[in-house]
């Protein structure tokens, strides 16, 4: 009875109202932004190379990579093969449409995360909270934003991660799952209880190889399947629009399956990766909103489109209508979990299950990583400083570590639901509030653009865009200026 109460709450909460709603406010928002997440791509990759650190905050490219591990989960590999065998070739196309799209519900979200963060024994806070107390004034839906978020990066998503990383290991090493469990909650005791600072400099080092070896690979398959690309990307574009016989009666289930697919990767509009981009060091708030756009192409672009063009151009895929069925089968009998494997395997035999095994440890541990980060950001909003928060942040690490091996061990579809809720719950919630905070977003970027047309470095002032409550910007910026007086003295 639980179990299919849990179902019905998740199926309701990721129906699609949602992704009209994520769609609607992404074109909106591209609209009155005037498409930043195209125009202003040169300044998203300045600004992951550029700025600087500070003892309160990340460097806006240790806060990208904390997103962007976040962001590129089990979901790139499993998800986008599921996305496949149920929406064919064409949800990959889309998956981009949605992906360029969504980016500016990105660099929004972000971007209001920096404007309403605040400083929390020392370090940068904020998110969908904080800016939700800040720029609504409703509390009560900040605290329920703050305990969904708790519930999902604490309890139920860490299972999901920690089961994918021990199944690949037990399969491709005959590593005990339990072994993966205890190793994997280990090693991230070692590195959540080291502090934000030693978590961005080990998301920073990883994720860039973790992403980029798995680009690599994925170019190494389309070479050797070199004479069937030319024929994979026309069949993607033409199932996309309805062109090719076979998709033709199913275009519904074909967009549906790539814009949910692009959506639930790239986490827009959730506001995860926004927690991320607060804790950032940046002179205005737009500059770490493009960089996390830019998070969102990577995920989606670049690590989404590599997992299917693996499949598609190894043709070890099969794809089901929306009545169950089977309308290609490429390859009979093989489930959608182990498309991805198989297709590295027919371009590298022996090569799959290793490889998805590191690429699953990878992918699923920067994740969980976030969660801690996540987890400790919301805690740090709930508790506001109080005498315990410590003790408590401290607890929910241990219970994390907790969960990480029971999900090891043991998972369900139970624990899959459950997680979609708390995810969904929390992406509503969140939703709202960008709908109704759109206008400052679109201040913030008119101020940026406004300075970048006068040929200046842009520095934010919330007085020059009538923005209360953002009083630490105040601070940010006597803090700059005493840095750059004292660099020009030295």
């Amino acid at each position: 009875m639980l179990d299919d109460a849990i179902a019905w709450i998740s199926s309701q909460l990721w129906s699609t109202p949602m992704i009209v709603l994520i769609l609607g406010l992404s074109l909106w928002i591209t609209i009155r932004m005037a498409a930043p997440q195209i125009r202003r791509i040169p300044d998203m990759l300045r600004y992951l190379v550029g700025g600087g650190n500070s003892s309160q905050g990340l460097s806006s490219f240790e806060s990208f990579a904390m997103a962007l591990g976040g962001r590129v989960g089990v979901g790139n590999i499993a998800g986008v093969a599921t996305a496949i065998h149920f929406g064919g070739p064409g949800a990959v196309f889309w998956m981009w449409v949605t992906s360029l799209v969504g980016a500016s519900v990105a660099i929004a979200e972000s971007s209001l995360a920096q404007l309403w963060k605040v400083e929390v024994n020392g370090e940068y806070r904020g998110g969908p909270a904080f800016y939700i107390e800040k720029g609504l004034r409703w509390k009560w839906l900040a605290v329920l934003y703050a305990a969904a978020a708790v519930l999902a990066t604490v309890i139920t998503g860490p299972t999901i991660q920690s089961f994918n990383i021990a199944a690949s290991a037990e399969s491709a090493f005959a590593i005990p799952t339990w072994v993966s469990g205890v190793a994997v909650a280990v090693l991230f005791c070692a590195i959540v209880f080291g502090g934000m600072h030693r978590l961005g400099r080990v998301v920073g080092l990883v994720v860039p190889f973790m992403a980029a070896g798995y680009i690599v690979l994925g170019i190494v398959v389309l070479t050797i399947n070199a004479d069937a690309v030319p024929g994979m990307f026309g069949l993607i574009v033409s199932s996309a629009l309805g062109g090719d016989a076979i998709y033709g009666g199913m275009i519904g289930a074909v967009i549906m399956w790539g814009v949910r697919r692009a959506i639930y990767s790239s986490e827009v509009g959730t506001g995860s990766g926004a927690q991320a981009s607060a804790a950032a060091e940046v002179s205005h708030p737009i500059k770490q909103g493009l960089a996390q756009g830019f998070s969102a192409y990577v995920d989606t672009l670049f690590v989404c489109t590599i997992t299917a063009v693996m499949i598609l151009s190894s043709g070890t895929y099969n794809v089901v209508d929306p009545d169950g069925n089977v309308i290609v089968s490429n390859a009979p009998g093989l489930e959608s979990s182990a498309y991805t494997l198989s297709a590295i395997d027919v371009a590298l035999p022996g090569f799959g299950a290793p490889f998805i095994a590191i690429a699953m440890f990878f992918f699923a541990f920067t994740t969980l990583l976030s969660f801690g980060f996540y987890a400790e950001t919301n805690i740090a909003y709930l508790m506001r400083s109080g005498k315990h928060e410590r003790l408590v942040v401290n607890i929910a690490r241990v219970v994390l570590a907790g969960a990480i091996i029971v999900g090891a061990v043991r998972s369900s579809d139970f624990a899959w639901n459950l997680a979609d809720v708390g995810v969904g719950l929390y992406a509503w919630i969140n939703l709202i509030a960008l709908a109704l905070l759109c206008p400052v977003a679109i201040k913030l970027m008119k101020d940026y653009d406004r300075q970048r047309k006068l040929g200046i470095d842009p520095v934010f002032d919330p007085d020059d865009i009538g923005v209360a409550d953002a009083e630490l910007w105040h601070t940010i910026n006597r803090r700059r200026e005493e840095r750059v007086r004292a660099g020009a003295m030295d």
